[in-house]
């Protein structure tokens, strides 16, 4: 029996350690910790990614689209507690309800957030109840739909002087840009070379 995606990227992200910008935060005061987490689930025969289009009455990215979080508060005992807090209060998913599988690399957005990225899963079918204030729309988007080059949309731009190519993605009538378009590549990355693993 094949492996479901939530136990391979489990096991693929076991082996690796996350990288840390923790050396960032405290050398940057300007930056705001918090957290994010991608969600992975079985829709319809096939694994998706749990997305979100903010509104336009948000502070921070507003009409981008998203993965559930947002900064850090006192009360959070750890940065998973943020991500699965946000999560909650966004999408209305209970943190009881999530299998945590790992965590994926860090990373700090232009608006100057610090994001630690957590991996869960959840069984499906499952009632959101986003909220009214800081979600326009809910996107289930599937794996197969990510891994399409059709779907890909290449821009390089000069960091430093050196030209970088980033990927986005094209869903729909949305493009998935920026950071969560990087933490998406990484996690189709490391699921590649689970299943890779897994074949062998």
């Amino acid at each position: 029996m094949a492996t479901s995606p939530p136990e391979v990227i489990r096991k693929a992200l076991s082996r690796r350690a996350a990288q840390s910008m923790t050396q960032l935060l405290e050398d940057d005061p300007s930056l705001t910790p918090a957290a994010v987490l991608l969600i992975l689930y079985a829709k319809d025969g096939q694994y998706c990614v749990l997305l979100n289009k903010r509104s336009e009455e948000v502070e921070y990215h507003k009409g981008e689209i998203s993965f559930p979080g947002g900064a850090r508060d006192p009360e959070d005992e750890d940065f998973l507690a943020t991500a699965l807090r946000e999560t909650e209060e966004e999408m209305g998913i209970n943190r009881e309800d999530v299998t945590v599988l790992g965590e994926l690399d860090e990373v700090v957005t232009r608006s100057r957030f610090h994001v630690k990225v957590f991996v869960g899963s959840i069984t499906y079918p499952y009632r959101f109840k986003p909220s009214a204030v800081e979600i326009a729309e809910v996107l289930e988007v599937p794996i197969d739909c990510l891994n399409d080059p059709s779907n890909f949309r290449i821009e390089t731009r000069l960091e430093d002087g050196i030209p970088v190519s980033i990927r986005s993605y094209a869903y729909n009538k949305h493009l998935i840009f920026g950071v969560t378009a990087k933490i998406l590549q990484q996690f189709l990355e490391v699921l590649a070379d689970g299943l890779e693993k897994e074949a062998h």
